[in-house]
């Protein structure tokens, strides 16, 4: 039996608007944050230990809890480590081969990922989300493929490379949104949580960084704070608050359209800013993606 959707209201709109902008603004700033010289786990480090501190703020003002059992502490570890930290780190590394908006591309498939997690656990979806699933993949081959076959040995390697470790940040944040959708019936708020799974991200980020020997460096140059900044407050705090109060309003399903959209205005950035050359097999790549991500997100009747 369905029920009637609400309507947007002028409240959603600007809500949708925001989480669009936010997101899609996002991997273009990401690009500029990781030309300077810090290594990207030491970024990402910087930028989840200002970003939880703020959301501790924000916790604390609400009213809301902050003390939770250790095995609840487990899984807000799991999340910072899948969901705020090493997402982050191949994303971090993949935008130094690749333009801004085809970081995005990938990540939209996320949709079709979950779907391939459900299926592993057990979860039948219908042939039409399948079908979303096999257009989508076939979008993102197309779209690649032009770098795929460069000519030049070293661009093939990275543009190859540069989708492998975007398809190994999706993985990530998808099997992070498993962590968090396993803590629903618990009594952990959303803002609690993530509060938690940015510093947990953080220290993760840290263990990466000193694992791996990188300088723990902070670049003073405007450029450097000034994205990074932005993708603080702007990419983690702002549209992090659009999204979930959109998903209050306009339920899970209808927001998450906004993960289509967000990728067509990445693009646009990269074509403006970034000199990113539209071709027959590129535009044809996008549509099949998008379209695939719609048949995927898509409730079945």
């Amino acid at each position: 039996m369905q029920t009637q959707e609400s309507r947007f209201t002028k409240r959603d709109f600007v809500l949708y608007a925001l989480t669009v902008f936010s997101w899609s603004a996002s991997w273009y700033v990401l690009k500029i944050n990781s030309s300077y010289e810090v290594s990207p786990p030491v970024t990402i480090l910087w930028r989840f230990i200002l970003a939880a501190v703020l959301m501790f703020v924000l916790v604390k003002l609400s009213g809301g809890p902050l003390r939770f059992s250790w095995r609840l502490h487990v899984k807000f570890a799991l999340l910072g480590v899948l969901l705020f930290s090493t997402n982050f780190i191949f994303f971090y590394y993949a935008s130094t081969m690749l333009v801004s908006g085809l970081l995005a591309v990938v990540f939209s498939l996320a949709s079709v990922i979950n779907l391939g997690i459900a299926a592993v656990r057990g979860d039948r979806a219908g042939p039409r989300r399948w079908f979303g699933a096999a257009l989508g993949v076939s979008g993102i081959v197309l779209l690649y493929w032009p770098s795929l076959i460069a000519g030049e040995q070293t661009v093939s390697t990275n543009g190859a490379l540069g989708l492998f470790l975007c398809v190994c940040g999706t993985l990530c944040f998808c099997l992070g949104n498993q962590v968090s959708q396993s803590m629903k019936s618990t009594q952990a708020p959303i803002l609690s949580a993530s509060a938690w799974g940015m510093m947990y991200g953080a220290i993760w980020s840290a263990i990466v960084s000193a694992v791996a020997g990188l300088p723990f460096v902070f670049s003073t140059e405007p450029g450097y704070i000034g994205s990074l900044v932005f993708l603080t407050l702007v990419s983690t705090l702002l549209a992090f608050w659009a999204y979930l109060n959109l998903i209050q309003s306009i339920g899970a399903g209808r927001a998450s359209y906004a993960t289509v959209m967000f990728p067509v205005f990445a693009l646009l950035f990269s074509t403006v800013l970034e000199g990113y050359v539209w071709t027959a097999l590129g535009v044809t790549g996008v549509a099949l993606a998008l379209l695939g991500n719609l048949f995927v997100l898509r409730k079945i009747a």
